[in-house]
């Protein structure tokens, strides 16, 4: 058994409480079996005040949870092994080192934090920039068609290359929060390189299919391999309680870039058009990527995980409903969220008579108001003053976004703006604070995994409630074109639901209030697991 204690203050009376915290690490040749409990003690100058927190690693099924009244019955062995038979004094000295770079979170540089979280607000530009203003494109290839193959194929592409952003995060996640976590930067210039690549590419496609493949596919993918190491380091330089606030600031920057995106796109598309915009916007991407990702270090933790065995994914949190009720609610917000984005342009211009300058003010408003919905929702996951649970400002945004395609996109009258443009705002403030939200549930679900003695890894959950997202858009997307096609002129054609986009409405209105529906969790039994009852 080894013990790492902080130094002490250099001066031996100290005038105010000193924290000290020793890890005691209980090692076994199980993989899996490994206990570490730390002590924080409160020194004064006169006495010393003793607290304890007991904390477990990867704990054997077999065994109770830790607490106060059986840590005592836990071995320090394997059962049936000797105790000559412990891990070895390099595996202890590296879990030591894992240890010591996990306590000097509390001491991080506040220039450090700056630097990555400007960095990862920057990056937000080459990532989501272009899935964002896909809409402009989208209206340049309708308005000025020369490629072969239908042009209705290119309403998929924007929500394909979210998809396929948001599919491959759970993998690329899972691969760098342990196995590759010291790699994650060589990765991030392979993403900006790939997504470069496809940018460039594009501009000499002659058949539809190249446009859905270098910017639906590749350019996506390549955008995911920048976005899942960068990301899974901001969750890690940031603690807990601070998190959301980090997420919803990053989420900001990206609201920024969906707000002036639009108007950059459309402006140069008007001035040099399709091939010259899509080279400058390839080298910038390449560029913008190459500097932000350098800025981004690798937590200490990580560096020093590399040195030690690989220790297995912890996959506790399946046996929970949590992750289901969260999971169900993300896939149908992410059926309904890009729809708006994609089609609300053609809708103002279609049916709402607006002109190309206007529609475009339209969608860059969508975003404009998520600058400040993520800041608030990050807020509003951390804040102690107005304590809401995970639960409810999770479904906060589902439910009101729902009623406001319903009550605003819905009753636009042919030709009317008052409507759609309140309908933008609405729907853009709390469409995009959503996933500001999914800090908190990280934080309640460490918590229950905390009380229940279970290991969780924050970051994969982050990277499979980003894939559920995923799954929606590719499904959102393929039933657009579907209702697009379906919808028909009816009685009612002065209003949105009775024009050719009335089915789209009714979709996207009813699968956003269905993202609410975890607030029925709250009445779940506590004490259900999947399989069995604790």
């Amino acid at each position: 058994m080894r013990g790492l204690l902080d130094a002490p203050p250099s001066s031996t009376h100290c005038t105010v409480p000193y924290c000290h915290r020793l890890s005691l690490l209980f090692p076994s040749r199980h993989p899996v079996t490994r206990f570490k409990l730390q002590f924080i003690f409160m020194i004064h100058s006169t006495d010393i005040a003793i607290h304890h927190k007991l904390f477990t690693i990867m704990a054997r099924p077999e065994y109770q949870p830790v607490s106060r009244n059986n840590v005592d019955q836990i071995p320090l062995v394997e059962p049936g092994a000797s105790a000559g038979d412990e891990a070895s004094d390099s595996d202890l000295e590296n879990d030591i080192a894992i240890s010591e770079s996990e306590l000097k979170r509390d001491h991080i540089p506040r220039r450090t934090l700056i630097r990555v979280l400007a960095a990862n607000g920057v990056i937000q530009i080459p990532i989501w920039g272009f899935a964002i203003s896909y809409g402009v494109l989208e209206e340049y290839y309708f308005n000025n068609w020369t490629l072969q193959g239908n042009k209705d194929i290119t309403g998929a592409i924007g929500t394909t290359a979210n998809g396929i952003m948001y599919l491959s995060m759970p993998f690329l996640f899972a691969l760098f929060t342990r196995r590759w976590a010291y790699r994650r930067q060589e990765a991030a210039f392979c993403g900006a390189l790939i997504a470069s690549i496809s940018f460039f590419l594009s501009t000499f496609s002659t058949n539809v299919w190249h446009l859905l493949v270098t910017q639906g596919i590749t350019s996506a993918f390549g955008c995911a391999l920048i976005y899942s190491p960068i990301t899974l380091s901001l969750g890690e330089w940031y603690t807990t309680s601070n998190r959301s606030v980090a997420y919803g600031l990053v989420l900001s920057c990206k609201n920024i870039v969906g707000t002036l995106g639009p108007f950059l796109f459309k402006a140069s598309l008007d001035t040099w058009g399709f091939r010259t915009t899509m080279t400058a916007w390839s080298v910038f991407v390449g560029a913008a990527s190459i500097l932000s990702i350098s800025l981004v270090p690798i937590p200490p933790s990580r560096i020093a995980m590399h040195k030690t065995p690989e220790r297995n994914i912890p996959w506790d949190f399946l046996k929970h409903p949590a992750i289901y009720f969260y999971s169900i609610a993300v896939f149908f917000q992410g059926t309904g969220y890009g729809l708006p984005q994609t089609y609300l342009g053609t809708y103002a211009q279609d049916f709402s008579l607006l002109s190309e300058t206007m529609a475009t003010t339209v969608l860059a408003l969508q975003n404009a108001v998520g600058i400040l919905a993520s800041a608030f929702f990050g807020w509003l996951s951390d804040n102690k003053q107005i304590v809401l649970s995970a639960q409810t400002v999770s479904a906060i945004p589902c439910v009101t976004s729902g009623l406001a395609v319903f009550l605003f996109w819905g009753n636009t009258t042919q030709g009317g703006v008052f409507l759609l443009v309140l309908f933008s705002i609405t729907f853009g403030f709390f469409s995009s604070g959503y996933s500001a939200t999914w800090g908190g549930i990280l934080k309640q679900m460490e918590n229950d995994s905390a009380e229940r003695g279970e290991s969780i890894d924050a970051g994969l959950i982050y990277g499979l409630i980003n894939g559920v997202r995923g799954i929606g858009y590719l499904v959102g997307g393929a039933a657009s074109v579907w209702l697009i096609n379906a919808g028909t002129i009816s009685d009612c054609q002065h209003f949105g639901y009775g024009s050719s986009y009335g089915p789209l409405i009714l979709f996207t209105g009813l699968v956003s209030l269905a993202g609410g529906w975890v607030v029925i969790w709250s009445w779940w039994p506590e004490s259900w697991t999947f399989g069995r009852r604790n």
